[in-house]
């Protein structure tokens, strides 16, 4: 890297709701880049369990111990944003080979629509290759313990979601 370059990246997601392997790619992520943007998208579609707003909230409370770490909200393309940004790439985590499909096809189209930012894929540590949000959800709403894989401020949102019966 050239010196006096800074290198940004866009970490995209709907943090819905944020795990330990996501912030397991953060911490990677900080090794490569100057700077990192966590993009949460509001993406309603997708029906989240948190508000963009709490979501954010979530976030922002544990990336605190990195500097050059910020959360936005953001709507529209990825690629729009990372422009607008002036990123210099996206990074995905890869979970497993399941990801790869979803994944490449994505970074394919982002590089379709935008040639210059480039999209590096990084593999979260194994422990955390099972884990999703979806999944974390699940285990929550039937009263699971997800204290493993979660930060402990999401523990706490998501017991106030799924409120156990007395």
């Amino acid at each position: 890297m050239m010196a006096g370059l800074m290198r940004h990246c866009i970490y995209p997601g709907t943090f819905d709701p944020l795990t330990n392997g996501h912030l397991d790619v953060l911490d990677r992520a900080t090794r490569l880049f100057d700077r990192i943007t966590v993009a949460i998208a509001r993406n309603p579609g997708k029906g989240p369990l948190f508000s963009p707003e709490q979501r954010l909230a979530l976030v922002q409370a544990n990336i605190a111990q990195y500097p050059h770490v910020t959360a936005v909200l953001f709507d529209g393309l990825l690629v729009e944003f990372a422009i607008a940004q002036k990123a210099d790439a996206l990074i995905r985590g890869l979970r497993a080979l399941s990801d790869f499909e979803f994944e490449f096809n994505m970074a394919l189209m982002n590089r379709h629509l935008q040639p210059k930012i480039e999209t590096i894929f990084v593999m979260p540590h194994e422990q955390y290759s099972y884990t999703s949000s979806s999944l974390v959800k699940q285990v929550a709403r039937y009263g699971g313990d997800i204290a493993h894989f979660v930060p402990a401020n999401v523990a706490t949102a998501l017991a106030t979601a799924f409120p156990r019966p007395a």
